[in-house]
């Protein structure tokens, strides 16, 4: 969606024309991010960093775990029991105290659909005076980290029909919404009764501008004050702006190719194997992402300690390999230089999408490498949804796409959701690995860090070598802010973004 500066000032209703401080003026706020709809398995995630809405846990600006809606937690002996503290005067926005019963309602509910907590080994969630008792059908260590996953939020029962649909985001924290008018626009005012204070900043509103570079010229010309996911190409110059200040965090995040390896151009591994070789990571990471350091050897970057290790053999180019690898799997250049077996040529289409800037060019920039060794890729741009319609749907060959390591802080929620049977929306299409299977149900079982090291590095091996997803590119966030505010702290594990400690500078 492109958004044009008279666009946005029509949109914003008029909140970038001057206003005291002391009155109610509105923080203005430009992301990426579409408001697809209102069920948290979906959208979750912009509520929850956005402050509406929270989690029972969720983490400090370390990646480690942090009390939420929960003040603390506890599993008994033998790891079946965990039982949650909810603190004692939390309050939905319609004034509805928080209950044991209301919580677990909707976290039954996420249990019982599409998100991540149905992966967890859970068979009851029940309530107590004010606690939550999660009963399993096996030790789960990683349960507290899957509970911070936004899929998770805790909504008032009057955020539901009579139908259980989701119709409103009544949520617990320091902003409520006050209104939204998806798939772009929500303005949001401070709750007046948030647990943990009042925020610096009463109102924020928020707007999602597909365009990277329509977000960087909005925080040049002030009609943002903050913006999040600049363009590596327009961070430079930001920063030369005596108004700004530009804020770049190394995330948990990688670019990757996703494939279906079920269909006849990805079914063997060498195929796999051959198109990691033809792309040039270091080149994209330099000339795209101006940072070549950025280049992902393997799938998850070194932030990520335990779980990147330098003595895997690295993902690298090498095209005359890579031609070798593809004729091993029968593939032979056709008239016109384009791959061909059993009459079939090797020609597919990869799906991407502009939410995240940087993602076309890259896409562009592996179709004309992918060409090198006679593949020909035809570059779709659309939104992100796509891509786990697709998946489910079994219509994607090909996806280009950015995948958060941190929304789950155990890197062993990702493998299960990613990895697992059937492979996952952001993860593997057509795999089928026990091998993999079995190890992430032995990490999932403990939280020893000596039982888990050996299986972590297996399971980066396997990924490493099988190949079910591509790493291209890890990520760094790049965000401008105003110098007219301050408290602006970049959450590079992207759970929080802290609005409510923004305040406007003295």
């Amino acid at each position: 969606m492109r958004i044009t500066k008279a666009l946005f000032l029509m949109l914003a209703l008029g909140a970038s024309m001057p206003v005291d401080h002391a009155q109610a003026e509105a923080l203005k706020v430009a992301g990426p991010w579409e408001i697809a709809g209102l069920e948290p398995a979906q959208t979750g995630y912009i509520f929850s960093r956005l402050q509406v809405a929270e989690t029972l846990v969720t983490t400090d600006r370390q990646g480690k775990l942090a009390p939420g809606l929960a003040q603390s937690w506890s599993v008994s002996g033998d790891g079946l029991v965990w039982t949650f503290k909810l603190r004692a005067h939390a309050v939905f926005h319609d004034g509805t105290p928080v209950t044991a019963q209301a919580a677990a309602a909707i976290l039954q509910r996420s249990l019982g659909g599409v998100g991540l907590l149905s992966q967890a080994p859970i068979v009851d969630i029940s309530a107590g005076e004010q606690e939550l008792r999660f009963t399993l059908s096996k030790p789960f260590s990683a349960l507290p980290a899957f509970l911070v996953h936004f899929s998770t939020i805790i909504l008032a029962p009057s955020s539901f029909d009579s139908t259980g649909k989701v119709t409103q985001i009544i949520g617990t924290g320091p902003y409520k919404v006050k209104s939204l008018v998806p798939p772009a626009r929500m303005e949001l005012e401070a709750s007046g009764q948030w647990w943990g204070g009042q925020p610096g900043i009463s109102e924020v509103n928020y707007l999602a501008v597909g365009q990277g570079e329509t977000r960087a010229l909005m925080a040049e010309s002030g009609e943002a004050d903050l913006v999040f996911s600049m363009l590596p190409v327009s961070v430079d110059r930001l920063k030369s702006n005596p108004k700004l200040t530009v804020q770049v965090a190394t995330i948990p995040r990688t670019r990757l190719l996703k494939l279906n390896t079920a269909s006849p151009f990805f079914d063997q591994v060498e195929e796999r194997q051959a198109i990691s070789e033809a792309i040039d990571r270091v080149g994209i990471s330099k000339v795209i992402l101006r940072n070549g350091n950025l280049a992902a050897t393997q799938l998850f970057p070194p932030s990520m300690q335990g779980w990147n290790f330098q003595d895997i053999q690295p993902q690298q180019k090498n095209i005359e390999h890579a031609r070798e690898l593809l004729k091993k799997a029968g593939w032979v250049p056709g008239a016109d230089g384009i791959l061909e077996k059993d009459g079939k040529r090797f020609s597919v289409t990869m799906l991407t999408y502009a939410s995240w800037p940087e993602l076309p060019p890259i896409a562009t920039a592996l179709q004309a490498q992918l060409r090198q060794v006679g593949i020909e890729v035809k570059v779709s741009v659309g939104n992100s949804s796509e891509i786990p319609a697709r998946h489910k749907d079994g219509t994607l060959e090909m996806g280009l796409v950015s995948r958060l390591f941190s929304i789950v802080p155990d890197p062993v929620g990702a493998l299960l959701q990613d990895y697992g049977p059937g492979g996952g929306d952001w993860g593997s299409m057509g795999w089928d690995n026990k091998d993999m299977q079995e190890i992430v149900s032995q990490l999932a079982s403990t939280s020893d860090p000596a039982i888990r090291a050996p299986l972590q590095k297996r399971a980066v091996e396997i990924l490493q070598q099988e190949l079910p997803t591509i790493p291209v590119t890890w990520s760094e966030l790049a965000i401008a802010s105003s110098k007219r505010i301050s408290g602006v702290d970049v959450d590079p594990f992207e759970v929080n973004y802290r609005l409510s400690s923004v305040h406007w500078a003295k």
